[in-house]
């Protein structure tokens, strides 16, 4: 005989109740505690109940190794960069060249973060960029919350120029991962549109706080050896991803050898321990990951799915074009309500059980991606840079960034729709 939390109907709400708790907890943190407490502590819960089985707890969680390494190699190079002030030596060039104008400002912040958002992935740029470009604001003597915004629209804006752009990528595509030339030209030109169009409307929507001339410019300054390794190597990882992405290899593990060669080669030529470099590292967000894969797991276990699966599958088959655009819609607004990243594992596990077309799966990331800049909520990327801008005095609070989001994301995530269904898609 079943126990009353084993019977049917009982297990699928205890199993949604969990994994509605755990996202709560980790969009809330409550307490202050970290994104990952919630995760783990879900996930643990799920396997204690006897809620998922054993085995499928441990093949969800080795289905993300690529995403864990990717996520490693991304945190090595950027931790690198910002240790080595490549990072600042980039936001002070920007304050240079503005010659005193805060719009100039404006755009060359914009456009660092679209460049660290294409090659080093969206978190980087919240993590470690958002503080520089806060000291230049600082030094520059105006507001620097119009130039944080800059960075937490970008880090999701560029995040599906290239597949290492966001690590949510890896997650929707996951073994499916289009060749670089044919991620190229489905998302290529969309993901301009998404980037120039973010930045009309937020150069539009902040104008009246881009007026104040800036302090008089900042000496120039020179990278250090150090620091030109540094950008060498993140440059030459880039490449080498671009090349792994065109040839079809798996980039997680790829990304961890160039980041861990990258700060061996300095720890070495500098004579200093890599340990200061390890513990600046954001460790917490693997397990948060590997969290996010059970919980995922348990709702694809629960069978509730079905319905959402069976719909999908008979109006792509009918109408690939109108399904594609309402999916990639729907996707982007739930992303910030749950957050994109477990919206990205569902609408991977949904879209591969419908058998779902290129075309289809090409709009779920443009959505999981787009989506979260909506609200502070929305990513993790997001996330991360609130608690970067909090930790220097700065703070945006729900509302502030939704005024700004409800205008900058449906316009930019419409045009970058239709862009890439005007293109093509994924082969």
């Amino acid at each position: 005989m079943l126990s009353p939390l084993h019977h049917p109907s009982t297990a699928q709400l205890t199993i949604w109740s969990i994994v509605a708790l755990a996202i709560l907890g980790i969009v809330t943190r409550p307490a202050k505690l970290p994104e990952a407490v919630w995760a783990t502590v879900g996930a643990i819960a799920l396997m204690a109940l006897d809620l998922i089985p054993l085995n499928d707890a441990l093949a969800a969680v080795t289905r993300g190794t690529d995403v864990y390494l990717f996520l490693l190699g991304m945190m090595l190079l950027a931790e690198l960069g910002r240790r080595e002030g490549l990072f600042d030596w980039l936001a002070a060039y920007a304050l240079r060249h503005a010659r005193g104008s805060a719009r100039r400002l404006f755009l060359l912040v914009y456009a660092v973060g679209t460049l660290v958002t294409i090659f080093l992935s969206n978190d980087a740029t919240a993590v470690v960029l958002t503080p520089a470009v806060y000291a230049s604001a600082r030094r520059a003597q105006v507001p620097a919350l119009p130039y944080l915004l800059a960075c937490a629209f970008i880090a999701n804006a560029a995040s599906f120029l290239l597949p290492i752009s966001n690590p949510a990528n890896l997650v929707v595509f996951g073994e499916r991962m289009p060749l670089l030339g044919s991620w190229l030209a489905a998302f290529g030109l969309a993901s301009l549109v998404s980037v120039v169009i973010t930045y009309l409307l937020l150069r539009l929507t902040l104008r009246r706080s881009l007026t104040a001339p800036l302090a008089p410019s900042v000496a120039a300054t020179s990278l250090s050896l150090s620091g030109r390794i540094a950008a060498g190597t993140i440059v030459l990882s880039a490449l080498g991803l671009m090349l792994a992405a065109a040839c079809g290899w798996p980039l997680g593990l790829l990304e961890f050898i160039l980041g861990a060669t990258g700060c061996g080669l300095i720890c070495l030529i500098e004579r200093r321990s890599p340990v200061p470099l390890l513990r600046h590292i954001a460790w917490s967000v693997l397990p948060l990951v590997a969290g996010l894969f059970v919980l995922v797991q348990a709702v694809e276990n629960t069978g509730a799915l079905a319905s959402l699966v069976d719909w999908l599958s008979r109006h792509d088959a009918v109408a690939p074009r109108e399904t594609a655009v309402l999916s990639g819609g729907s996707v982007a607004f739930a992303s910030n309500a749950i957050n994109n990243l477990p919206m990205g594992l569902l609408a991977a596990t949904v879209a591969r059980s419908a058998h779902a077309s290129a075309q289809l799966i090409g709009a779920l990331l443009i959505g999981v991606d787009l989506g979260p800049n909506l609200s502070v909520t929305g990513s993790l990327a997001t996330i991360l840079w609130l608690i970067a801008i909090r930790r220097e005095g700065e703070d945006v609070g729900f509302l502030g960034f939704l005024r700004i989001g409800v205008w900058v994301m449906p316009l930019s995530l419409v045009a970058a729709l239709l862009t890439f269904l005007a293109v093509g898609h994924a082969g």
